[in-house]
């Protein structure tokens, strides 16, 4: 996954520029905010293929007995006996959930003001500290450092 700006203006930027006054502060808010979103999608995948995967394997002997006879006290005890394996597989549910409520509601009512003055404080404090900064080629491109 290549980790690029989104093309401007997207929706969001629209939405942030009535928001942030600043037009190069609003380009490095969107961008940062496009970053957000990937880094919490790339959290997502890499739950669903580092968790489930070994969480699914341990349910192995319970599939078995649920082949034979699946009752919902079969499920229910076959949850409770493997408590790791469970949380394994209900984690990366949990955490693709949230992301979609939590983009969903970006995209409905847009960001939050107590959100959108972090994301402000986070480019500020990202072109405070410059190129030393891991995020600083994305979030401010070569046309804004002049």
């Amino acid at each position: 996954m290549i980790l690029s700006p989104p093309p401007t203006p997207s929706l969001c930027y629209i939405w942030l520029s009535r928001q942030i006054p600043d037009a190069a502060t609003c380009r490095a808010a969107d961008r940062l905010h496009h970053l957000q979103v990937q880094g919490r999608w790339l959290f997502n995948s890499l739950t669903w293929l580092l968790l489930l995967p070994p969480s699914l394997w341990a349910f192995q002997p319970e599939f078995q007995l649920w082949q034979q006879a699946f009752t919902w006290v079969a499920l229910r005890y076959g949850l409770l006996a493997h408590p790791w394996a469970t949380l394994g597989v209900f984690f990366p549910f949990a955490t693709t959930l949230s992301t979609l409520i939590w983009q969903s509601r970006n995209i409905i009512w847009g960001l939050p003001h107590r959100d959108l003055r972090q994301l402000e404080q986070q480019v500020n404090r990202i072109k405070a500290k410059g190129p030393s900064h891991l995020l600083w080629c994305w979030v401010w491109s070569d046309e804004e450092q002049s």
